[in-house]
């Protein structure tokens, strides 16, 4: 196996967490609402949401240690929070300790969505850049896969305490993980432009490049490129206003799909839909199933078809199948029917947004404000993926929810705001397939290329 393989799959093992843990929750949600008695308020903003809103703090703030202390240091200190947060939250005696655990392993999650993106684009070259990348997106669907399938193999097997098993459970792949993590080498970007340690990142270049001559040669891109002087510079100033507008727009759109909308509560949407309660958590599996299989289709593509043509190919399948979600529900039509049309909108995901959102963020911004600029993009996802779960409670609720009788009214609301992404992706969205980052930054940013010239 290739070192930068190796190195790839090692770190985007975060986002296996990433998913298990973000997803996890869906098992544990109805027993720990009839155990706590919790409101429809209580419970979507500190059980459902609380991890999300730590996800916010670690995308935000992710981007400081990535930059100082390396994205390897970051990765490793992201292992340790999901394996603190599966104990903590499997121990909680109460609402609150739970969702303080719960907050430190969203920490993680948003810091994981900053430092490992980041750290297998700067490891790889422009050819397979998008099909490992993905690989981060990949773990994250099996997590979320391996989530349904453990939420429904452990119903049943504590008792009243099922749930603490699904979330506990957890800490033996955090654990596994940050053994791992410790082996991989530090980014040779990192290493040239933060460390200027220029003799350890062309060790590290010539592993990638197996040819001392072309590892030479990128080790001169990168200093060249690095602009030393500048080298902490603000992201948030004119000429940067492209790539901020499209690491916004990316994510924005990814979550007003209604993606996590449909994974969070996924047994409960089911079993409104008459798809039963104790096969709730079976069928979920399905959901998990398609969305891992179109995934690894996604993956397939990236760097054949690119980034754009895979989002206009997720645009179309996502309008179609969420109006006929939608339809279902207005109709009441066969559940077995309406769990197609989710499984058709989990795939239309899986293949277009999924596949290329942490790939497109990591790729646009320029070296120097990496960092911070995948900081800037998953904050904006996660932000809009919190709100949506804190606010769901309120229109799905079985007693006072808003739409609890017109469910349709929310998935033609996402189908309406994938219209307008089918439009963004069709006449504003760059490629980037194929090119190195540094050609990229030239492209997307023509200042830094104006002055480099």
């Amino acid at each position: 196996m290739k070192d930068i393989t190796k190195w790839s799959i090692t770190v985007a093992l975060a986002g296996f967490l990433f998913g298990f843990d973000t997803v996890v929750i869906s098992g544990a949600n109805q027993p720990i609402k009839e155990l706590w008695n919790t409101s429809p308020l209580f419970h979507g903003t500190f059980i459902m949401s609380m991890a999300l809103w730590g996800t916010v703090l670690g995308s935000l703030l992710g981007g400081i240690p990535t930059q100082r202390l390396g994205r390897k240091k970051t990765l490793f200190w992201i292992g340790i929070l999901f394996f603190v947060s599966a104990i903590g939250s499997a121990l909680a005696t109460d609402p609150y300790s739970f969702s303080f655990f719960r907050f430190i392993g969203g920490i993680g999650v948003g810091a994981s969505s900053v430092a490992a993106p980041i750290y297998i684009s700067e490891i790889t070259t422009g050819e397979n850049r998008g099909r490992l990348g993905a690989l981060y997106q990949f773990n994250l669907v099996f997590g979320i896969l391996m989530a349904f399938v453990s939420n429904w193999l452990l119903k049943g097997f504590g008792g009243e305490a099922d749930w603490r098993w699904m979330l506990g459970v957890e800490a033996l792949p955090a654990l596994v993980y940050t053994l791992m993590v410790m082996k991989v080498p530090n980014s040779p970007r990192w290493l040239v432009i933060v460390k200027r340690d220029y003799s350890t990142a062309l060790d590290v270049l010539k592993r990638i490049y197996r040819n001392v001559s072309e590892a030479e040669k990128h080790l001169a891109e990168i200093k060249a490129d690095a602009d030393l002087p500048k080298r902490s510079e603000k992201l948030f100033q004119k000429k940067y206003h492209r790539v901020l507008w499209l690491g916004f727009l990316i994510a924005f759109f990814n979550q007003l799909s209604g993606i996590n909308f449909v994974l969070y509560y996924a047994p409960q949407i089911l079993e409104q839909a008459g798809l039963g309660g104790e096969e709730s958590l079976f069928n979920a599996i399905a959901i998990g199933i398609v969305n891992l299989l179109f995934t690894i289709v996604g993956i397939r593509l990236i760097d054949r078809l690119g980034r754009r043509q895979l989002l206009i190919i997720g645009s179309v399948g996502y309008i179609i199948s969420l109006l006929m979600v939608g339809y279902c529900f207005q109709q009441s039509l066969s559940p077995t029917l309406l769990l197609f049309f989710i499984c058709a909108f989990v795939a239309s995901h899986a293949i277009g947004q999924g596949a290329i959102i942490w790939v497109f963020i990591s790729e646009i911004f320029p070296n120097r404000v990496r960092s911070y600029g995948q900081s800037w993009g998953t904050s904006t996802h996660w932000v809009f993926a919190a709100l949506i779960t804190l606010v769901t409670p309120f229109f799905i609720d079985d007693t006072e929810g808003i739409f609890r009788d017109n469910l349709e009214v929310i998935y033609y609301f996402f189908a309406g705001m994938m219209v307008l992404q089918l439009l963004w992706g069709t006449f504003k969205m760059p490629e980037t397939k194929g090119v190195s980052l540094e050609e990229l930054e030239k492209e997307l940013v023509p200042d830094i290329g104006k002055a480099k010239n």
